[in-house]
């Protein structure tokens, strides 16, 4: 099945989508984004994603109403084109295409909408089973990270070093020694029961899925902190895991070289994580 791209109102294969090389978001990063899974062919937790999307583009001051243009409707057409059981949908919002000057453009323009419809494929059963491992790596991005910019050279960047180590994903840590995230997730720890994860702010991105986990921790008993934890305390933590869009919750079994718990997924992390699967109508 191919792949099938949006852009500006026209569905077309993936190969044939192009914009222009004066687009604000290829000359600025001057975007934002969001990405969307399906599961039973539905996509999953729409609404919230499409909130967060019109949130992030009031506050880039960038004159797009999602509710007017119609994408919902048109991403729902995409999945439906797509013909896949399961599709991983991109969404990228541009400010658009005008001369290449770092103010916003004097005359206003129409902003670049940008949709990618691709196969889903899910990760292997075994690494929920077994766990995977991080390393830890410097957070050198920017100062608003709960906006989901398409500047993404720094996540690159970790998400490299995690490659060239041969580790899952990198976790991010601030200039005084905190855990915020995941390059690409959101990253708690479990300590004494207590289920801990850094708070919403500037230095995180307020994660769907990380919402999502805290929500259903409160409705099994589990006790939250939204308080930042440290390396070390992530390093000597019970248990750890990392969620996101295409991940759902993650055990990690290692940083760096300090093994987590018993080396093993652990209790909590795999209650939260049943209890994600629960919620899903697949019938």
């Amino acid at each position: 099945m191919p792949e099938i791209a949006y852009v500006n109102g026209r569905f077309c294969p993936l190969a044939e989508a192009v914009v222009s090389v004066e687009d604000r978001g290829y000359q600025f990063a001057d975007g934002v984004y969001e990405v969307v899974g399906t599961y039973g062919g539905c996509p999953y937790a729409l609404e919230p994603h499409l909130v967060r999307l019109q949130g992030n583009l009031a506050t880039l001051h960038l004159p797009l109403d999602i509710c007017e243009y119609g994408l919902r409707a048109k991403l729902m057409e995409g999945i439906e084109r797509s013909g896949f059981s399961e599709t991983l949908v991109y969404i990228q919002v541009t400010r658009g295409v005008a001369p290449r000057q770092h103010e916003f453009p004097a005359v206003p323009v129409e902003p670049t909408v940008v949709m990618t419809f691709k196969e889903l494929r899910r990760l292997p059963r075994d690494l929920y089973d077994h766990g995977v491992e991080l390393i830890s790596t410097e957070d050198l991005r920017w100062k608003r990270c709960d906006i989901k910019s398409i500047a993404l050279l720094p996540n690159i960047l970790a998400k490299q070093a995690a490659l060239q180590a041969g580790a899952f994903e990198a976790l991010l840590v601030d200039a005084e020694g905190r855990v915020t995230e995941g390059a690409s997730t959101s990253a708690f720890c479990v300590q004494a029961g207590r289920l801990c994860t850094a708070p919403i702010g500037p230095h995180i991105l307020p994660s769907i899925t990380r919402g999502i986990l805290l929500d259903l921790a409160c409705e099994l008993g589990i006790s939250i902190d939204e308080e930042f934890c440290t390396l070390d305390q992530f390093k000597e933590a019970d248990e750890v895991f990392i969620a996101g869009t295409t991940l759902e919750a993650m055990s990690v079994i290692k940083i760096d070289d300090a093994v987590i718990g018993d080396g093993t997924p652990g209790p909590i992390t795999q209650q939260i994580r049943a209890a994600f699967m629960e919620t899903l109508d697949l019938t």
